[in-house]
């Protein structure tokens, strides 16, 4: 198993040079175990408790790198960097708060529209199309009040009597 950028930079750091060609975990357990062999007093089963527990010894050579003063140098940049990095998403999530969406326009009535609207609302008070308050033909109602309405904008003149004189009369206004 190959080892990783993070082994090798560990183990540089504690002057181990791991990067070589043909350095493998196996010899590097045999380093492990010739360090505990040169002082024996200080690393009693140093070894075999690397042997056994990899995870471990990574963990305690990390923190031995870490604590020379090219370690803490290291350990300086990492903590400036996330510094600068929480800054700039702060920064990027409050531009992206301060940016808002345009909300939609509400749709303004047409002026025909509007006539319309009034026209039926006097249809509907009326009796030409059913009793007041009700509408028994709306086809025929609606019809009236869109031709009404149109012959208005056209400035058509207005009728005799009637249902459409009515309409006519109202939306001249509008």
């Amino acid at each position: 198993m190959a080892f990783s950028r993070l082994e090798k930079a560990l183990m540089l750091n504690a002057g181990i040079n791991i990067a070589v060609p043909g350095f493998n975990r196996a010899a590097a357990k045999a380093v492990v175990a010739t360090l505990a062999r040169i002082t024996p007093s200080a690393a009693a089963g140093v070894g075999t408790t690397a042997a056994t527990f990899p995870v471990t010894t990574g963990a305690v050579l990390g923190g031995a790198a870490l604590a020379t003063p090219p370690g803490q140098d290291l350990l300086e940049r990492a903590a400036e960097r996330g510094r600068m990095d929480r800054i700039r998403f702060e920064q990027a999530l409050t531009d992206l708060t301060r940016v808002t969406i345009p909300k939609a326009k509400a749709r303004t009535k047409s002026k025909f529209n509007k006539m319309v609207s009034a026209g039926m609302k006097t249809v509907k008070a009326s009796t030409s199309y059913g009793k007041k308050g009700a509408i028994n033909n709306a086809k025929k109602a609606f019809s009236a009040v869109t031709k009404a309405a149109s012959a208005v904008t056209k400035g058509r003149k207005l009728p005799k009597s009637g249902i459409k004189r009515r309409l006519m009369s109202m939306m001249r206004k509008i």
